[in-house]
């Protein structure tokens, strides 16, 4: 993997302009492994997928993560600043897409006489299940997507025929294995000490940098554009540093 391209992140930001949050995140992966089938990369799970936008976003914007957080309690506006390379190093682990390994990896689990093996929700299952309204129909409908196989007493039975009990301890267990997926930071309010976490989608993060990034370097065309009459392209192929500087000469 290398870093974004100043063309290569317009052109993201152009095509994943007005689509779902899961269609950007997909977006982004569709530019940076273009030749790789879209079905491949709807094929990684959750886990997989935010991996490879940690690890782009990295590479093209710096491992530094910096935002914004409201104090539920008091309202407090709190600046929220962590760096990626401080994340465990079980988050670091990308799938090898080359050599089209399995790319959703079996897991197992057992609780009183059920065995159930499933695979953690991917892009492709969360499209489906976005189309759902009704919240308990969307869960239904993830789990029986991502359950392969489900035993009792050497009976073969569906995600259906599992008691709610067992389907919890499932939907727990997917969680669990979802590492960054579910990554939530501890914040601590200084202002009234309230205490709770924070979810970190590096998908929804790293759209909106692109987003700022691409209407910042737009005016940045319009006005080298306009001074000196160069095209797009050319203006696109400099280096920031060059850019800046054509900027600072012109009072921009």
């Amino acid at each position: 993997m290398r870093p974004f391209l100043a063309a290569e992140l317009l052109n993201i930001w152009e095509r994943g302009a007005g689509h779902t949050p899961l269609e950007q995140s997909l977006t982004i992966l569709s530019v940076a492994f273009p030749q790789t089938p879209s079905e491949t990369l709807a094929r990684l799970n959750v886990v997989q997928r935010d991996l490879y936008l940690l690890e782009l976003r990295r590479l093209t914007f710096g491992s530094q993560i910096k935002g914004q957080v409201n104090c539920p309690i008091c309202c407090q506006r709190l600046e929220l600043d962590f760096d990626t390379e401080d994340l465990p190093d079980s988050m670091n682990q990308l799938p090898d897409l080359e050599m089209m390994k399995p790319l959703n990896p079996e897991n197992s689990f057992r609780m009183d006489d059920y065995e159930v093996n499933f695979h953690l929700p991917t892009s492709m299952d969360l499209s489906v299940v976005s189309k759902l309204l009704d919240p308990i129909s969307q869960r239904q409908k993830l789990l029986e997507a991502c359950v392969l196989s489900v035993q009792c007493d050497g009976k073969v039975l569906t995600a259906g025929d599992l008691p709610t009990e067992v389907t919890a301890a499932v939907i727990e267990q997917m969680s669990q294995e979802q590492g960054i997926g579910n990554l939530t930071l501890p914040i601590t309010c200084p202002d009234c000490s309230a205490v709770w976490e924070v979810i970190f989608d590096i998908g929804a993060y790293f759209w909106g940098e692109i987003t700022a990034w691409s209407i910042r370097l737009l005016h940045e065309v319009h006005l080298l554009a306009r001074a000196y009459g160069w095209n797009e392209t050319d203006i696109l192929a400099m280096s920031a540093r060059r850019r800046q500087q054509y900027l600072d000469l012109i009072g921009a």
